[in-house]
């Protein structure tokens, strides 16, 4: 990924090899993907997807294992070819101009790769080396990264005895080691604990802030893109079905409240019940006896429920109102939550490379 670069003998620093190929992308976009299309065989991973990333932005993609987010990511950052369609990043062409678009980006893959044997100083050591970064100015580099990371003591402690969380932090840091511009992370926090997960997040918010990063994560937990990103894309079946900030996709589900409940002794025809109440806009019911509903009344809903399942002999084991999440968002737009494609692994599997024995 770092071969054919030339030297800016100034000051040390890479530039891109790209013959004047690189061209201003639209101002204010970091990243532009247009009509992009990957497909294995009669298999198409992402279909005829289209969004641009504005500068200095975080931009996530968010949907299922097997949706297409990797995908999309392994393709911007020059790792697959593209089937169809065109992506710039930073003002470079990724297929006609790779080590142009390799020059600008850190990029983080969803699994760990830093050396288990080498210390947390060595692995970025090696890295900053990779990447030409001038020797008067790697150390300092090293050293501001490990503060920002908080691996500052343990520097030189060998990467396998790293937790999980402090080897993340150390992706983040080597990933960031060459000054990059635009930084993708592919499912950041997979594995994680939520005390690790909340501090890399806090992290990357700080990172963004200081160093005017734009940034695009893959994600397939809620949580962290309603609180990272400041524009969402939900990527489904390898398509994008909605794109909007996190506050604007909530706005755009029909009823502003929902409804938590868990019933027992509730009679077969309960969902039936539950949608007929005022102000109801959708009910799924979640199994042993759980309901999540709709709504554009909270309080006058709560009442009418409560009463309903008095005179019903119902019994109410549980009851919370909250408001719309990205969780509404994503039922809203696929028909499905997302919750419940994370067990399921795709059909597709990627062609043996010629050679390699069945």
């Amino acid at each position: 990924m770092v071969a054919d670069f030339k030297s800016n003998g100034a000051s040390g620093a890479r530039e891109p090899a790209t013959d004047g190929r690189a061209k201003p992308i639209n101002p204010g976009n970091a990243i532009e993907v247009d009509h992009i299309v990957k497909k294995y065989g009669d298999f198409t991973a992402v279909d005829n997807v289209s969004f641009n990333v504005k500068e200095e932005e975080i931009f996530g993609l968010l949907g299922p294992n097997g949706a297409g987010k990797s995908t999309l990511i392994r393709m911007m950052t020059t790792l697959i070819p593209i089937t169809a369609g065109s992506a710039r990043v930073a003002g470079y062409d990724v297929s006609k101009d790779p080590n142009g678009v390799r020059c600008t980006i850190g990029v983080i893959p969803q699994a760990l790769t830093s050396d288990l044997d080498l210390t947390i100083e060595e692995n970025m050591n090696i890295y900053a080396k990779l990447y030409d970064v001038p020797a008067k100015k790697r150390k300092a580099t090293i050293d501001e990264l490990l503060e920002v990371v908080d691996l500052t003591k343990w520097r030189s402690a060998q990467t396998k005895t790293l937790s999980g969380g402090m080897r993340r932090r150390l992706e983040i840091a080597r990933g960031l080691v060459h000054s990059p511009r635009i930084f993708f992370l592919d499912e950041p926090t997979t594995g994680l604990d939520p005390v690790s997960r909340v501090a890399v997040w806090e992290m990357l918010t700080n990172i963004k802030s200081h160093r005017q990063l734009t940034i695009l994560i893959t994600t397939h937990y809620m949580d962290e893109a309603d609180r990272l990103c400041d524009r969402i894309a939900i990527v489904d079946h390898g398509k994008l079905v909605a794109l909007d900030t996190p506050s604007a996709l909530k706005a755009s589900v029909p009823g502003s409240n929902v409804i938590e409940a868990q019933f027992e002794n509730a009679p077969a025809d309960w969902e039936q019940r539950l949608h007929g109440l005022k102000g109801v806009t959708s009910v799924q019911h979640e199994g042993a006896g759980m309901y999540r509903i709709l709504t554009g009344e909270g309080s006058r809903t709560t009442t009418d429920l409560v009463e309903t399942a008095v005179h019903a002999g119902v019994l109410v084991k549980s009851l919370l109102v909250q408001n719309t999440s990205l969780d509404d968002v994503f039922v809203h737009y696929t028909g499905r939550q997302l919750r419940d494609e994370l067990v399921k692994a795709h059909a597709f599997v990627m062609p043996p490379r010629p050679g390699m024995q069945p």
